[in-house]
């Protein structure tokens, strides 16, 4: 019999603040024009995906200025959330203008809070991609035990000097078993798209194995839309600082095409592209109806396990 994870930790902006969030965010998109639309499509999957709350008109709801945001949000931690999503919104605006980056300062500034999300959103503006990719790094070496396979933490956490063939070897091991399975799934994965398996390739083996088998549970594919939408999974199913970090890299790289350092080709507007903020808005409420967050999980504890069951142990909701 499958054991159900409980429920995990709640998301940080409750359901009585959820309206004056909305509010506040549709200030602080509006530097004149009331926000792209690309914005706009965003806010609005995050209001029906994250929050499940398709009954709020956002043509019809009343923004609210800095002050304002600040009185109707007093919890340090909502705030904390109301800026990230404020930071998500603006790196949608293309190109990103200093009014739109002061504009997210002033809200910033009146509930009294300050993050990486804002100094990227300034470096950005301020062309100064080279510190954009010294901050991503950081944030990167901060959050990538949280983001990594759990035994390979210790060994693989970071990039490698050189190829470590025993663990491609040990990956590679998984072809063995039956279709259907995790690790067989995850072989396949790699040959179908081209990849070198982690160990082969050096970059950073246990972030690899614990993303790319995520990818695999979620159903994601790899392009830029489906990676957005991957991050956007994870945090619905945990609402965490380190979700909110892989989530802000993801738009960092697919929005605003910040340099990763890791060869990947940058892009931007991402989720201005046909469907892409409604598999956005999916993605959210996928992770939201979960049981579990599957993305910290030991994989390969499980990799003999039928991907169909992991799915039914976490309660991921199929793709529509």
């Amino acid at each position: 019999m499958l054991v159900v994870p409980s429920r995990p930790m709640s998301r940080i902006i409750d359901d009585a603040h959820v309206e004056p969030t909305v509010r506040a965010l549709l200030g602080a998109i509006d530097t004149g024009d009331g926000g792209t639309e690309e914005q706009r499509a965003v806010l609005r999957a995050v209001v029906d995906g994250y929050w499940q709350r398709s009954d709020l008109d956002l043509a019809s709801l009343t923004p609210l200025d800095p002050a304002a945001t600040a009185t109707a949000i007093p919890d340090e931690a909502m705030r904390g959330r109301v800026r990230e999503l404020m930071v998500a919104l603006e790196l949608c605006r293309h190109p990103l203008p200093p009014d739109q980056v002061a504009h997210v300062d002033e809200y910033a500034a009146a509930m009294g809070v300050d993050g990486d999300g804002l100094r990227l959103a300034r470096d950005i503006v301020g062309e100064s991609m080279a510190q954009v990719s010294v901050d991503f790094a950081r944030n990167r070496g901060e959050m990538r035990p949280e983001w990594s396979e759990p035994s390979l933490v210790a060994q693989y956490v970071k990039s490698l000097p050189a190829p470590d063939l025993a663990l491609r070897d040990r990956l590679l091991a998984f072809w063995d078993l039956p279709e259907g399975t995790l690790g067989r799934e995850y072989v396949e994965f790699y040959r179908r798209n081209g990849f070198e398996l982690p160990g082969e390739s050096t970059v950073t083996p246990a972030f690899f194995v614990a993303h790319d088998m995520s990818h695999l549970i979620a159903g994601y594919g790899t392009t830029g839309p489906e990676e957005v939408a991957l991050s956007a999974l994870i945090l619905g199913m945990h609402d965490t600082p380190a979700h909110w970090v892989l989530m802000l890299a993801s738009l960092g790289s697919y929005e605003a095409a910040v340099p990763t350092g890791t060869g990947f080709v940058e892009k931007e507007g991402v989720l201005a592209r046909e469907g892409a903020a409604d598999l956005f808005a999916e993605a959210l409420a996928r992770g939201a109806a979960c049981t579990g967050d599957f993305a910290s999980m030991d994989h390969l504890a499980v990799a003999d396990r039928p991907i169909a069951e992991i799915r039914e142990q976490y309660g991921v909701p199929p793709r529509r």
